[in-house]
């Protein structure tokens, strides 16, 4: 649990994922079902940053970098114009790798992103929530495999069968 705010768990998938969640509630509302959406977000999409401000700004020029990289085999491109694509390249990779501007999954309840989602939800509720913080882990995840140098192995078994 967190130390602060209000925190919800969700499990996933028969346990392979488990999700707790961190909201600031205001407004004494019970912002249970919320927060259990905004975990099956992260279980689902497994977004890289929860929102794009936290995006660091390494990652941020790499993307351009590359955006702008793939429209350099076009002649035509005016450097202004590949700027302005790579922009919108970029709103892309935000709504790709940040959960609060993903495109929220459960069409059914909201359509938009993860961040209106919440504000939406909360509104209707009579409060407001603010989404803080999450931990998303995976079944197996830090547990180190054994490598196997096969070549080595090979190489050790040749040299004990010569002695």
């Amino acid at each position: 649990r967190f130390a602060d705010n209000t925190s919800v768990a969700y499990v996933h998938a028969g346990g392979t994922h488990g999700v707790l969640v961190n909201l600031a509630v205001e407004g004494g509302i019970d912002a249970t079902e919320i927060g259990k959406n905004v975990a099956m977000q992260i279980a689902a999409m497994s977004p890289k940053y929860w929102d794009k401000s936290q995006v660091p700004q390494a990652d941020v020029d790499k993307e351009l970098a590359v955006q702008v990289a793939l429209m350099d085999n076009d002649p035509k491109m005016a450097a202004a114009v590949k700027e302005k694509i790579a922009a919108g390249k970029m709103a892309a990779f935000y709504k790709e790798s940040c959960l609060l501007q993903q495109e929220f999954v459960r069409s059914d309840l909201y359509k938009g992103d993860v961040a209106g989602y919440i504000a939406d939800a909360a509104k209707k509720l009579g409060g407001k929530v603010t989404f803080v913080d999450a931990v998303h882990y995976v079944k197996g995840e830090g547990i180190e495999k054994k490598a196997d140098d096969f070549a080595a192995e090979v190489a050790a078994q040749i040299a004990g069968a010569q002695k």
